[in-house]
């Protein structure tokens, strides 16, 4: 079975120049003259890079060749993250190198998908939002309100980021993994 661009869907997975991507935009668009094209971005899972390509209308793409496990992250030993399989138990191990960018957003008990690429694990997709705990910044100063004012804060995965001047040492904030940026305070410590 075969995509064609006309199938299109922001998060559908492609395969595309031998690797696996997934379309974060598309838009499709009709010049005069010209053929119509499809301007996409386009997510390489393995690596995290965003790319903007434009393809031909009605261009074909293979159905890829991957799988979706859900899997819960239990632990770090080393530079290894140790994921549990939630249907069968077994255990993975895969390296900090592996994973890139996601190690900032995994604490334990998180489930994630661990996405498998003919036969290979080429990386593990977040949820859209994680709520993690201020371990370290500088304390909240009442009043200060003027403007969008921002301080960093260092959180319990070791990510730091910037946040509004009320957030406090212990807080347990959202922030969105997919730009690693603050989006609300859940709770006070």
């Amino acid at each position: 079975m075969a995509y064609t661009t006309s199938d299109f869907k922001k998060g559908m997975k492609i395969e595309w120049e031998g690797k696996l991507y997934e379309i974060l935009d598309f838009q499709h668009i009709k010049v005069s003259k010209n053929q119509p094209t499809v301007r996409t971005r386009l997510k390489d899972l393995k690596t995290g890079k965003v790319l903007e390509v434009n393809f031909r209308a009605g261009e074909y793409f293979e159905k890829p060749d991957f799988q979706e496990k859900e899997m819960q992250f239990l632990y770090k030993e080393g530079d290894q993250y140790i994921f549990m399989d939630l249907q069968d138990y077994d255990q993975i191990y895969i390296s900090e190198k592996e994973l890139g960018e996601v190690c900032k957003f995994l604490k334990e008990n998180l489930n994630v998908y661990v996405i498998y690429y003919k036969g290979k694990i080429i990386g593990v997709e977040l949820p859209n939002i994680v709520e993690l705990k201020v371990v370290e910044t500088e304390p909240g100063i009442r009043g200060d309100t003027v403007g969008a004012a921002t301080k960093p804060a260092k959180l319990e995965t070791g990510l730091v980021l910037q946040v509004p001047l009320f957030i406090n040492k212990g807080d347990i904030i959202k922030v969105d993994t997919r730009t690693g940026e603050y989006i609300e305070r859940v709770s006070e410590k």
